[in-house]
């Protein structure tokens, strides 16, 4: 969105700012999704997440409260729901709508449809994927009413951008949903997380390591006159613009899909990705403001596991590919067959040859073992 859109921009601002003041304060999510929503001007919006082991989480905007409990008995009649994994069209795109999901007739008659979201003034559905976590799946949609047009591919950019920054924000939201941060405290709940989180001040100095990250110090990554930097001095400028932008960001300058820092370690295959957010005290409560009073920025930093398959979100943004083609790319680059890495994403096995048959095309390859060869050169080693 350019800058200068008025009030839409304005709106988009207000949408990231509370996206991002929720990384840090996850009670925070049901007002973030209510901004997004007034990005399009629509009812409301939901946050829906699966983990691996097929627990499920949601999140609804105040505005969706009316329906929540009701949806919960209509969710296995949920005919995009249960599309959205299916159908190939999906992983074609960052952000879908009912268009790519369902017919103009099952709009019109489908019971989920009749039954369920029309007396609940709902009809249209703008939803984007994203990962936070590799082990986690989330997906943010939008609710929009049968008496308006439905959303425009213009629409599902806005939203796909929107979508990224939930990502980052997100990455660190789920921990602190394990960790218990009601009840424990920011600091506590900091320590008990397994990714490293750095705290940096105005000046770019860490005022805050936990336990995760100091492990780090000194194997990739390093602390320089209060500063972090790696051993490559290419990577430290990368790191160094990446902090920048986020600390001195201006409104004009938050539409901009944030990408990780690769900060890559002799003594390892993987190298860490480095995510830069930044921090806000607006709506954190008072003990979570006052531990991060100095801090303006917050540095994830994530070492992945040597024996499985690359975050499909690295995937994604060194290919330039999908989310869903990524988790495709992912698998097989890791070495199982496209009919096994259908049966992890819980897929049809010719969806994933349609969407491995793209993959190959957007990354200039022909086959399966010059995938796993590039992957390795671009995201391992």
């Amino acid at each position: 969105m350019a800058a200068g859109f008025g009030k839409a921009n304005d709106l988009f601002v207000a949408a990231v700012e509370a996206i991002y003041g929720a990384a840090a304060q996850p009670s925070n999510w049901a007002r973030a999704l209510e901004a997004v929503a007034d990005v399009f001007g629509d009812v409301g919006a939901n946050l829906i997440w699966r983990r691996d082991d097929g627990s499920l989480g949601i999140i609804v905007s105040p505005s969706l409260l009316f329906c929540a409990e009701e949806w919960n008995k209509w969710q296995d009649a949920d005919i995009r729901a249960q599309r959205v994994h299916d159908r190939s069209i999906a992983a074609q795109f960052d952000a879908v709508t009912d268009r790519h999901l369902v017919t103009a007739q099952e709009v019109e008659a489908h019971p989920f449809y009749t039954q369920f979201l029309i007396p609940n003034g709902l009809g249209w559905l703008a939803s984007a994927p994203v990962s936070p976590d590799p082990a986690v799946v989330v997906w943010i949609s939008v609710q929009r009413a049968k008496a308006k047009a439905s959303f425009s591919d213009e629409e599902l950019e806005i939203l796909a951008r929107l979508a990224r920054h939930a990502e980052q924000s997100l990455r660190l939201s789920v921990r602190l949903f394990d960790a218990e941060l009601s009840k424990v405290g920011m600091g506590e709940a900091l320590a008990r997380l397994g990714i490293g989180v750095f705290a940096l001040d105005s000046l770019k100095r860490v005022v805050f390591a936990n336990p995760a990250a100091e492990r780090v110090v000194g194997k990739g990554l390093d602390i320089a006159n209060g500063r972090l930097c790696a051993a490559a001095k290419h990577e430290t400028t990368a790191l160094k613009c990446e902090i920048d932008r986020v600390i001195h960001a201006t409104p004009e300058q938050v539409d901009g899909a944030p990408k990780p820092v690769l900060i890559h370690r002799e003594e390892h295959d993987r190298p860490l990705a480095l995510y830069v957010l930044p921090v806000t005290a607006h709506g954190l409560d008072p003990a979570a403001a006052q531990f991060l009073t100095h801090a303006r920025a917050i540095v994830l930093v994530i070492d992945p596991q040597a024996d499985s398959p690359a975050d499909p979100a690295v995937v994604r943004d060194i290919l330039g590919l999908t989310l869903g083609e990524a988790r495709v790319a992912a698998l097989v680059g890791f070495g199982l067959t496209p009919r096994a890495a259908a049966e992890q994403l819980g897929i049809a096995e010719e969806t994933a040859r349609v969407v491995l048959k793209r993959v190959f095309a957007k990354a200039g390859v022909s086959r399966q073992s010059e995938l796993s060869a590039l992957l390795t050169k671009l995201v391992l080693r």
